[in-house]
């Protein structure tokens, strides 16, 4: 009992008196206190006390489209854990090759009757791709909030990193180094987070009075094989700079650097995206935009909770500053 009790206090973060008063009924606790100990019970897999067990958890979804890219599960970590101390259970959703669409999540997460849900990295950011979910969700007045949205005719509450500061950031690293001739791997053409750092790049080159040249710009799939991929033609064509759209595309333009008998950052300097967990144990360690992850989801749960909550909430778009992160992927541009 005392272990159960010092484990689900430390889980959220209470006194273990204060679990004792929850677990036996007691008068004095907050209602979102009370709820996120029952929560905390749960994830730990404590049986409930007789008298609370037909209290059903509430429930938000926490839509991802992959767990490959450490970004995603950084991001989960910290939604999951603000939600809990909410008093909130999180089910976590990611789309995989052949299984469950974001479609699919959603008619799921009805059934269970959810409170609402937190969507990342998901189709909204595709201009391309299906959006009916989420309009169906908007008609039924259910809150949702949007990470990295970019995506203004849904409606929904968003946070974002602002990607054109990203962007300033790291074009302006390369150029303070020399480097004179500084491309730029993208996502895919519909992805909206791209399109904005796309606009932004050509902005800063235009500032520094440098032509963007259409090869400049390439686009692929967020992975190292597409960054690898793209990334060969860059160098092949003179680039001594790459500023990458997520750190597994950074990683692959290194792997290509290499396997062109090249180095990182001797020949080639090459800027990522994200600084996801483990780019500070790279070889060389990598130099990336952080985002602020735990800002953004804290924050996503703040818009959820609050319209769950009955409050009016602004569907205007909240902008995050990154933080560029020097390390060794980057040095001055090679001697001509």
């Amino acid at each position: 009992m005392t272990r159960r009790l010092a484990e689900v206090a430390k889980k959220v973060g209470v006194s273990e008196a204060t679990v004792s008063r929850v677990l036996n009924g007691k008068p004095g606790v907050s209602d979102a206190t009370r709820a996120a100990v029952l929560t905390a019970l749960d994830v730990l897999g404590y049986e409930r006390p007789t008298q609370l067990r037909g209290e059903r958890a509430r429930l938000v979804g926490l839509v991802l489209p992959e767990l490959g890219n450490p970004i995603f599960p950084a991001l989960a970590e910290v939604v999951g854990g603000a939600l809990a101390q909410r008093g909130f259970t999180p089910v976590l959703c990611t789309r995989t090759a052949g299984g469950l669409s974001e479609a699919d999540y959603v008619e799921m997460l009805l059934e269970q009757q959810v409170s609402g849900v937190v969507f990342a990295g998901g189709h909204y950011a595709e201009a391309e791709a299906p959006h009916e979910h989420y309009f169906r969700l908007r008609s039924l007045k259910l809150p949702v909030v949007l990470v990295n949205a970019a995506s203004e005719h849904l409606g929904f509450p968003c946070v974002s990193t602002d990607d054109a500061v990203a962007v300033e950031q790291a074009f302006g690293h390369l150029t303070s180094l020399g480097h004179e001739r500084v491309g730029l791997i993208l996502g895919p053409e519909d992805h909206m987070p791209s399109r904005r750092k796309l606009a932004a790049f050509r902005e800063a080159a235009g500032k520094a009075g440098v032509e963007v040249r259409p090869e400049a710009v390439e686009r692929a799939m967020f992975s190292l094989e597409g960054g690898q991929a793209v990334a060969t033609r860059l160098v092949k064509a003179g680039y001594t700079g790459i500023v990458c759209a997520s750190d597994p595309l950074a990683l692959g333009a290194i792997r290509a650097v290499r396997r062109l008998g090249l180095s990182v950052p001797e020949d080639v300097s090459v800027v990522g995206f994200d600084d996801s967990a483990f780019m500070n144990c790279t070889n060389p360690p990598l130099t990336t935009v952080r985002q602020p992850i735990e800002a953004l989801g804290r924050a996503a749960v703040t818009f959820l909770v609050n319209q769950i909550d009955g409050a009016a909430v602004t569907a205007e778009e909240l902008l995050f500053e990154p933080e560029l992160v020097v390390r060794g992927s980057t040095a001055p541009a090679p001697a001509r």
